[in-house]
């Protein structure tokens, strides 16, 4: 997994110039609103190589998205092998954070669902995506692209001690769809579409 596109978008491997935009989104209060910390620079760095690495070892990764029509960065969008221990692991999931500038134009459900074709493409027969159970702008991007709540498998994430005000976390699911058909949602026998975080970083 080394490149996706999209309509509007181009999903890559990172680059030594997308370290400063990234950097600044990662010092952007309402962009890490559901992180436990702000970044700084070289905790953005450190995020950057360790994302890099999983994608090399895992076989899919959290990747740079920027603009086709202008090559601006607008964020990291991408799919990544679950990086922690959970009930629904192992598994594989997709996320993204966008800079502020880029919110409200689409970017987010266009990159998301293009990382879900090219899962299936590549025999994934579920992807999943976590977010903190109040980030309802993720939850929007989940609905949109065709996931579903599992509200049995809400968890306390095992990254943050117990007790974090960011350690409850919501699961989404959606199934590979069936041939020429549209995505399959898959419903655990209590789940039900929500109205409508995730940590890419862990």
């Amino acid at each position: 997994m080394t490149r996706i596109e999209t309509d509007r978008l181009i999903l890559r491997p990172w680059e030594a110039r997308d370290l400063l935009p990234f950097a600044a989104m990662c010092d952007d209060p309402e962009v890490m609103e559901f992180f436990p910390d702000r970044l700084d620079l070289a905790g953005t760095e450190a995020v950057i190589a360790r994302l890099e690495q999983r994608r090399r070892d895992g076989g899919f990764g959290m990747l740079a998205a920027e603009i086709r029509a202008t090559g601006d960065f607008v964020g990291v969008i991408g799919l990544q092998r679950v990086p922690y221990d959970a009930a629904f692991t192992p598994a594989v999931e997709v996320g993204w954070r966008l800079a502020r500038a880029h919110w409200g134009k689409g970017y987010a459900s266009e990159g998301a669902g293009g990382c879900l074709a090219h899962g299936f493409s590549e025999g994934l027969t579920e992807i999943v995506a976590v977010a903190h159970v109040a980030n309802v702008k993720s939850h929007a991007v989940m609905e949109r692209i065709g996931m579903s709540r599992d509200l049995a498998a809400d968890f306390d994430h095992p990254a943050l001690p117990a007790g974090h005000r960011l350690g409850r976390h919501g699961l989404w699911r959606i199934a590979r769809p069936a041939p020429h058909g549209p995505p399959e949602r898959k419903r655990p026998g209590n789940a039900r579409p929500q109205p409508v975080g995730l940590d890419i970083s862990r």
